[in-house]
């Protein structure tokens, strides 16, 4: 039974915020860094709902000058050309791009700034909890053998590749069924152990989420439960989370036994979370709470985009769409009312890497960790998609739906509580003529209206509005039920909460 303390600590929430390996160094490039900076960098984050500032420190290289894997600067000549060896196999834009950040990072190593340090130092004296992460199967830019990001390790065992006879990127990550590729990443995370002081270290199995041949996830998973109590023996007391993909089925059968791992006392945090394109608005947070013992920290991982399925287009034809702070207001809510601990913040940087809106981070950064915060904001529901199954699952996706005359179909969305002094709209973007379709919430008949502008993010499609009845929604998941008047395709799904006017 959990003392009342512990009970407490594991009750309530906060944000944890995940800054990648190279953000800063290409963020800051072009001049030269200072500790002040450093420290700022930091500040930022004090007096926030950020609890867990949860550094990055290494891709398939290392951020810091690391004696068993290969610094991100290492084989850079200061005084070379843009096309020097490093970056030979670049276009010349993406030469002169990559040496920037690159020389900010030397820059920094020359002088002795070790940033990882200096910032989990500074997190402490803030308030905040400092940690580390560690990328287990780092895959970025290996359509490029010859690309600077690939350590020495990777580019000289092809053999211990999960996928020896495909080509495509999961198809290129190291395979951990190799004892060598064990020991290779734990070495790593004992020279991180040794080197830096921090509350807690998390490995991040969703970069890049596929570590086993398929059909080997099995044997593999007895190989990562070994693999996480020799990483618990190491770190002693200190904490351990780990990422993992949305849905419990899938990332036991990608070999990634979380639940074992937290029953066993091997896991203090697990982090469900979507790999990239999309926040998984759909994971199923009270199954994984059901299934992790009392003790263990749940968190859902938020990623930046937001994208209603796979190959949708946003306004004005892009691929890609950022969440806002309405949309984070409503996947936090629908979270934390299903029993998540922390809401997991990925991609959430100072810039850049960044919501479209940089005017929105203050609020960011301090109402969607708690209810209490969230409550009488305005927010928005959104239908996504799970982008991580493991070979050989059906991939399931709600949408696009494509409709006949007089076909409906249902869809689920998890809204949190709801608050009843703001206006609960629905909103369709359909392919189509739709000025005739009818939709309910929750068995109630909703008022069709018009269509409605743009709020990003927004489909690449007309949007129309539907008023659902005061007394129609409750807490928890409402299911929507449209019917076509017309052919056509449903390609947006959101119930937002606004003032009322």
């Amino acid at each position: 039974m959990l003392s009342a303390a512990r009970a407490a600590a594991r009750n309530s929430t906060a944000l944890s915020l995940n800054e990648d390996p190279t953000h800063f160094f290409s963020t800051r490039a072009g001049h030269r860094v200072t500790r002040d900076e450093l420290i700022a960098w930091v500040d930022q984050y004090a007096g926030t709902q950020v609890r867990e500032l949860i550094v990055n420190v290494n891709a398939q290289r290392t951020a810091f000058d690391s004696r068993v894997w290969t610094p991100f600067w290492k084989g850079y000549d200061p005084d070379g050309p843009d096309g020097q060896p490093l970056f030979a196999s670049l276009p010349p834009a993406g030469q002169k791009a990559f040496r920037a950040w690159i020389h900010t990072a030397w820059q920094m190593n020359e002088e002795r700034l070790d940033h990882i340090a200096l910032w989990l130092r500074r997190a402490r004296e803030k308030g905040l909890s400092p940690w580390v992460s560690i990328r287990m199967n780092d895959l970025h830019n290996v359509e490029d053998e010859r690309h600077p990001l690939h350590s020495d390790f990777w580019r000289a065992h092809p053999e211990f590749r999960r996928i020896p006879y495909r080509g495509e990127m999961r198809d290129k990550a190291l395979d951990f069924g190799r004892e060598e590729v064990r020991d290779y990443t734990f070495s790593l995370i004992d020279e991180v152990a040794a080197r830096y002081s921090f509350d807690g270290i998390e490995l991040d199995w969703m970069r890049h989420g596929f570590h086993f041949g398929p059909g080997r996830e099995d044997e593999g998973r007895a190989h990562l439960n070994r693999f996480m109590a020799r990483v618990r023996r190491r770190v002693g007391r200190r904490k351990i989370a780990v990422r993992v993909p949305p849905h419990p089925e899938s990332s036991l059968r990608l070999g990634l036994d979380a639940v074992t791992w937290a029953r066993e006392g091997n896991c203090d945090y697990v982090v469900p979370t979507n790999f990239w394109r999309t926040a998984d608005t759909g994971m199923p947070i009270r199954l994984w709470r059901q299934l992790l013992p009392e003790a263990c920290l749940l968190g859902a991982g938020l990623e930046l985009g937001l994208n209603p399925y796979v190959g949708s287009r946003m306004l004005g034809g892009k691929p890609f769409g950022y969440n806002s702070l309405a949309t984070v207001r409503g996947a936090a809510a629908a979270y934390l009312f299903e029993g998540a601990n922390r809401i997991y913040l990925f991609n959430y940087m100072d810039s850049q890497t960044a919501l479209e809106d940089m005017g929105e981070y203050p609020a960011l950064l301090r109402e969607p960790g708690s209810l209490a915060t969230l409550r009488d904001k305005p927010r928005r529901h959104v239908v996504t998609y799970t982008d991580t199954w493991a070979p050989g699952e059906p991939a399931a996706a709600l949408l696009p739906a494509r409709m006949e005359a007089q076909t409906w179909r249902a869809f689920r969305l998890a809204v949190g509580p709801v608050n009843r002094d703001l206006k609960p709209v629905l909103r369709l973007g359909v392919e189509g003529e739709a000025a005739q379709w009818s939709a309910r919430v929750n068995g109630a008949l909703t008022e069709r209206g018009g269509k409605a502008g743009p709020e990003r993010p927004w489909p690449d499609c007309p949007v129309w509005t539907f008023g659902i009845p005061a007394n129609a929604l409750h807490d928890g998941d409402c299911v929507v039920e449209v019917t076509a008047a017309s052919p056509g395709a449903v390609q947006w799904v959101e119930i937002a909460f606004q003032p009322v006017a």
